[in-house]
């Protein structure tokens, strides 16, 4: 009796295994169909840097050094290398747009897209803004395989989604996941917190950057594009541009090469718990200005240190870090409603959005320019504003957007917000300026340049090497 009852009671739980497994296998999305109608949209990156060898400086030989010694002294140039990379992107367009990373394109001379066919194509580069980490690319081809975008703020969190990209040079591989958070604030190498980015535990690795991230749909909902890892791959924390974001620099690049953000003329800290008693604050939350730019929108506006923002328009600004979100992108010229708290009061304050200066933003190529958009000094460089004019108190100059590295401009030290003013002997008051006394600057030949940096003025020496 008792065997009996036991051997009923383990075929009982045999059964409910397998049905628990069947429904829990019920339950999985399926994303075959999703990965075979997609991938012949998604491409493959190859980029090629070409590091140009530099002679060593000339030795001072002793006049009376033999003949078979002087070789040991005359300057010799470092040969040519090619430094290779590679991404993923996707086309967005039937006649060849496709955007990818900024990241996987940076520096570099040529940009090969390889479809899945194995077509290859050399590719135009439109535009970049390093700011969003997206770049727009051009390719001589037609009735291509597209990719749509998902409708901005339509993911949530858990949602499954599926990347497609080239992971460690493994072309078209595919991984799914969860989305485990979103509005992600990652600070860039300038400490600028522009996008909020999805977070993922999709396995993402060197490679996938610049891929597709899709919903179940096989619309894009983000574009991946950084990893957090100790060891080099995946631990399950990935990060995607969202596909709001995305649009819209796109949009911007392909208009006018360039992506304008919204600007308020502050700095701001988080609230922590101190701060917010300190405020009278019920709990930590919002922005605490702690400096407004003389003149800038919020100063205008009648913005204070010590304001706390609760509110950017209709949008609450919970931390610190939703506010450059919600800034950025706001277009210029925008009358928006700011929400803040003033010695323990609430009130509003409307604000006309200012035009952030476009510092490292985009980059468009003219004939004769590097693929990256810059000039023999391995410069961007655009008009100084009247604003920066009138408290530098200058004349005229050249903005620096972009420095190449490794260029005569980063060798002479030279940044993103500098303003040249002279080159040799030639004062500089425009880009037309720039542009006609750069075409002439002879090669292999210490020039003096004169710049201002946060108003300052400062001498150094620059050399532009020969090319081979």
């Amino acid at each position: 009796m008792q065997d009996a009852f036991l051997k009923s009671a383990v075929g009982f739980f045999v059964v409910w295994l397998l049905a628990a497994a069947q429904v829990s296998a019920q339950g999985l999305p399926e994303f075959t169909g999703l990965i075979e109608k997609s991938s012949p949209a998604v491409v493959k990156i190859s980029t090629v840097e070409r590091v140009r060898g530099r002679s060593q400086q000339q030795q001072q030989m002793p006049q009376q050094m033999p003949d078979i010694f002087r070789e040991l002294f005359e300057p010799r140039r470092r040969p040519e290398r090619d430094v290779r990379s590679m991404g993923s992107g996707f086309i967005l367009s039937g006649d060849g747009y496709v955007v990818t990373n900024n990241h996987v394109i940076d520096n570099a001379d040529e940009v090969v897209v390889r479809l899945i066919d194995r077509r290859e194509y050399i590719a135009e580069v439109i535009g970049t803004d390093p700011r969003s980490d997206l770049a727009l690319l051009k390719i001589d081809a037609t009735d291509l395989p597209t990719l749509g975008f998902a409708e901005p703020d339509s993911l949530r969190v858990g949602q499954w989604v599926v990347a497609i990209g080239s992971p460690f040079g493994l072309d078209y591989s595919a991984s799914a996941g969860i989305v485990s958070a979103l509005g992600r604030s990652i600070p860039s190498a300038r400490s600028e917190t522009y996008v909020p980015f999805i977070q993922t535990d999709v396995a993402i690795n060197p490679g996938n950057s610049g891929g597709p991230l899709f919903d179940l749909d096989g619309q894009v909902v983000g574009i991946n594009s950084q990893i957090y890892t100790r060891g080099g791959g995946s631990i399950g924390l990935s990060f995607a541009i969202p596909s709001g974001v995305a649009q819209d620099v796109i949009a911007q690049l392909k208009e006018k090469g360039r992506v304008d953000r919204g600007w308020l003329g502050v700095v701001i800290q988080p609230v922590d718990k101190d701060l917010a008693s300190s405020f009278g604050l019920d709990r930590p939350t919002g922005a605490l200005i702690n400096q407004v730019e003389s003149g800038g929108p919020a100063d205008e506006a009648g913005v204070r240190v010590g304001d706390v923002i609760l509110g950017f328009g209709d949008a609450d600004v919970l931390t610190s870090s939703d506010l450059p979100h919600l800034v950025g992108r706001t277009p210029p010229g925008t009358d928006v409603t700011l929400r803040v708290v003033r010695e323990g009061s609430e009130r509003e304050l409307t604000v006309t959005v200012g035009t952030l200066a476009v510092d490292e933003t985009a980059s468009t190529r003219e004939p004769g320019q590097r693929p990256d958009g810059t000039d023999r000094l391995g410069l961007v460089v655009e008009p100084v504003d009247e604003r920066n004019l009138r408290r530098w108190q200058l004349e005229g100059g050249v903005l620096i957007r972009q420095v190449r590295p490794a260029s005569p401009a980063a060798q002479a030290s030279l940044m993103p917000g500098d303003v040249i003013v002279q080159i040799g002997y030639n004062e500089i008051d425009s880009v037309e300026a720039y542009e006609m006394l750069l075409a002439e600057l002879p090669e292999d030949t210490l020039l003096p340049i004169r710049f201002f940096r946060n108003g300052r003025p400062a001498f150094r020496t620059i050399t532009i090497p020969a090319e081979d």
